[in-house]
């Protein structure tokens, strides 16, 4: 695959296709939270997306095995995604879709700050800069309020703590060998360590199960095949194609559909916080996608 220096026509179209399966996935794991505690939830996703990637491998001809040299790579990757599913899954059980959706996709936030000491060719410009300033006043603005119905400060740092390890996973895969793997195997790893550990962790956060039904199957089906799996695959194999800094910057579609998701199938109210911080960062990560 050929690297590019900018986003072109067809990422552009994918990283959107990308960024409206995540929005849409925020509202799946919030009501799938109603049949299946979210740490065993993730767990299970995990379990079953390596079963469905391992069969995608199978049939492309691609092996899971890495080499000796990429197993501290692979080791930290599947504790961030690990990391990053337990935050996400808990803070979608304390807050609402719309406050988790705008923290969680200011990952690109902190991506591209980090992006401009590590990695080469991805420096600040003053456009992008001020983008950093205004989706982090963005942040700042929904955390300052947390007494919105839905809303919890505790789930509103779980989301960001899942912002965090999820742009450590993209800079992972940049500054390491595995990341010149194909796609499916950096993948495949992360899903394969976190499904134990996960599954390890489960019982610390009460009763596995609550009162699943078909939906909530439905749901669970959904993160595993849409997100999980392909969704995610997708994600890595455009990471390798584009700048980490633009295909990370997308996602500000991501929360506007959270938002607006959310309150069209959960009845979630957005406030002044809501919008005023949607806004911020979804200008803010335009200016950092900017050529």
């Amino acid at each position: 695959m050929q690297r590019r220096d900018q986003i072109d026509k067809a990422g552009a179209i994918a990283l959107t296709a990308f960024a409206i399966v995540l929005g849409f996935n925020q509202v799946v794991i919030k009501v799938s939270n109603a049949g299946f505690q979210p740490v065993f939830m993730a767990g299970l996703r995990s379990v079953l997306a390596v079963v469905v990637m391992l069969a995608w491998m199978r049939y492309r001809r691609i092996s899971p095995r890495i080499d000796r040299k990429h197993y501290n790579a692979a080791g930290l990757l599947g504790l961030l995604f690990t990391a990053e599913f337990v935050c996400l899954y808990l803070a979608l059980d304390f807050t609402s879709v719309s406050r988790a959706s705008i923290i969680f996709y200011s990952m690109p936030v902190w991506l591209t700050l980090t992006a401009h000491f590590t990695l080469p060719g991805e420096r600040l410009t003053p456009a992008r800069g001020l983008g950093l300033v205004l989706a982090m006043a963005g942040v700042v603005w929904v955390l300052a309020d947390p007494s919105g119905q839905h809303a919890s400060l505790k789930g509103d740092f779980l989301a960001l703590g899942a912002a965090l390890t999820w742009g450590g996973i993209a800079l992972v895969l940049r500054l390491s060998s595995l990341g010149q793997e194909p796609p499916e195997v950096g993948l495949f790893w992360q899903l394969f360590l976190s499904a134990p550990l996960l599954l390890l962790l489960a019982p610390l956060f009460g009763p596995l199960v609550r009162e699943p039904q078909l939906i909530h199957y439905a749901g669970l089906a959904f993160q595993v095949l849409a997100v999980a799996s392909f969704g995610y695959l997708m994600w890595f194999m455009l990471l390798k194609i584009y700048p980490a800094s633009g295909v990370a910057s997308f996602s500000f579609l991501s929360p506007v559909c959270g938002v607006a998701l959310g309150w069209m199938f959960l009845n979630e109210p957005i406030g002044a916080e809501i919008i005023g911080g949607l806004v911020l960062v979804a200008v803010g990560l335009v200016l950092i996608n900017r050529r």
